[in-house]
């Protein structure tokens, strides 16, 4: 019972162990502070160049690390189940994926004959990429573009392919060659191919692990970069009918104009194509071609894009609106004319790495100081919340600014952070005396059930 209908019933004995429960609070005591939300701090580096880190391959030495790789395997954390099927649950058969039972030391083994004999795929592998990035010279590229031009307008020769290799392996092996350039002062321009069964520990060993590590890699980056598209394919998004249907209505218009397409020139162009683009040539002024274009903008019109494909209902039925933080970084030179861009080479006193205001003294740390290392605090209104599909975005636009940007959405100032300008000054790099700011941007939305 309240304190309020103790006092009106008066005439009720209260007994003494009974404990009065509070009234209702005053208006002015329901008033609560606004909470604050803490946010990751944006990833920058993925949107601007930034100073090399030094690899793990520096830090740590491969013999070392690698020296003991059964010990790697049985020191891991492998649960494996006491009834693991030796098979397919859903057929019975036994797949290559499902012949043996999970086991540490048939991992180990299987592992170690993989790495011994795996030197030659990464062999073929370093081959073709000197091939197709003109590393062999010119003449070596050339003649390779010929050959696959000759195949295509013959294309019944790729049935000779396999009678090709199995001649060039016995050419490659013959006694005579081996002979002569054993006899010859200059070693043969291509390194003959690693041994098939490297021995364990060896510099051998050690390279193909290497290659394992960076297949992983690519792999793992590329699986990133295509799964949120397969998504769609998958009935995960309300887009798959809509793929489904213009995929249908695609194959019928298509189905007419295939007897229409000349397939030999089709595949000659598409076969050609990395050769065009891997030129020395096309590295230095496909860059100067791109820097004309208006990229920044459209690179920030796409990831709205994806941003807002990824919204959910209860997003677009309430109000949303941005909020802003601005990066700050300095130039330091070096020796040579080289320099980085750093936050930590900002002057005591001066703006800090992160801050909320367009003035450039709004900090975000709760302390004051302006060091904020990995969170953000923002007092929001009630009621607001961040967009939980999506993060910071980098204003590549820049704008903020009404002289523009640069493509990575940086806008150059002095050393006293005036003057602003899309592009550093030459005069400025010479004295050291150069500062940018970028501006980043998050949207909120208006979640009543946040309040209570």
């Amino acid at each position: 019972m309240t304190t309020e209908g103790m006092e009106a019933l008066s005439y009720v004995e209260i007994p003494t162990y009974a404990t009065r429960l509070p009234g209702k609070p005053s208006p002015k005591e329901t008033v609560r502070p606004t909470p604050k939300i803490t946010t990751a701090i944006p990833h920058s580096d993925s949107v601007s160049e930034s100073p090399a880190m030094p690899s793990s391959a520096q830090l740590n030495s491969p013999s070392r690390v690698f020296g003991n790789l059964p010990g790697l395997l049985l020191a891991s954390s492998l649960q494996i189940p006491a009834n693991a099927p030796a098979a397919n649950p859903r057929t019975g058969i036994q797949l290559l994926s499902t012949r043996d039972p999970l086991s540490v030391p048939i991992t180990t083994v299987n592992f170690r004959r993989f790495i011994s004999k795996i030197g030659p795929v990464w062999w073929l592998q370093d081959r073709i990429e000197e091939v197709l990035m003109w590393r062999k010279g010119w003449k070596v590229t050339v003649m390779w573009m010929a050959l696959y031009t000759f195949i295509c307008y013959f294309p019944r020769l790729i049935l000779l392919l396999p009678n090709v290799a199995i001649l060039a392996v016995l050419l490659a092996a013959h006694p005579s060659r081996r002979s002569a350039d054993t006899e010859s002062l200059n070693p043969p321009e291509v390194l003959p191919p690693p041994r098939a069964n490297a021995r364990e520990g060896s510099a051998e060993w050690l390279a193909n692990i290497q290659g394992i590590q960076n297949l992983m890699g690519a792999f793992a980056d590329a699986h990133d970069a295509v799964f949120p598209t397969i998504l769609h394919l998958t009935y995960a998004t309300p887009y798959t009918p809509h793929i489904c249907t213009l995929t249908i209505i695609a194959t019928l218009i298509t189905l007419p104009l295939l007897p229409l397409i000349p397939l030999r020139p089709l595949f000659i162009t598409l076969g050609l194509t990395p050769f065009v683009l891997t030129h020395p040539f096309t590295h230095r002024t496909l860059p100067l071609l791109l820097s004309a274009l208006p990229l920044g903008r459209w690179r920030g019109r796409v990831t709205r894009a994806i941003d807002d494909d990824r919204l959910k209902d209860r997003h677009w039925r309430s109000p949303m609106r941005d909020v802003e933080l601005f990066e700050n970084e300095r130039w330091v030179g070096g020796d040579g004319g080289s320099g980085t861009w750093s936050k930590s080479h900002l002057k005591p006193g001066e703006r800090v790495p992160w801050t909320r205001g367009r003035d450039g003294w709004s900090g975000l740390s709760a302390d004051g100081s302006g060091d904020v290392s990995s969170n953000l605090t923002f007092a929001l209104e009630p009621g607001w919340v961040f967009v939980e599909t999506e993060d910071w975005r980098a204003d590549t636009e820049g704008e903020w600014s009404t002289l523009g940007s640069d493509e990575f959405g940086w806008v150059y100032t002095n050393d006293a952070w005036l003057d602003p300008r899309a592009a550093p000054s030459d005069e400025w790099k010479t004295q050291g005396a150069i500062t940018r700011r970028r501006r980043w941007t998050r949207r909120i939305y208006f979640n009543p059930t946040s309040t209570l």
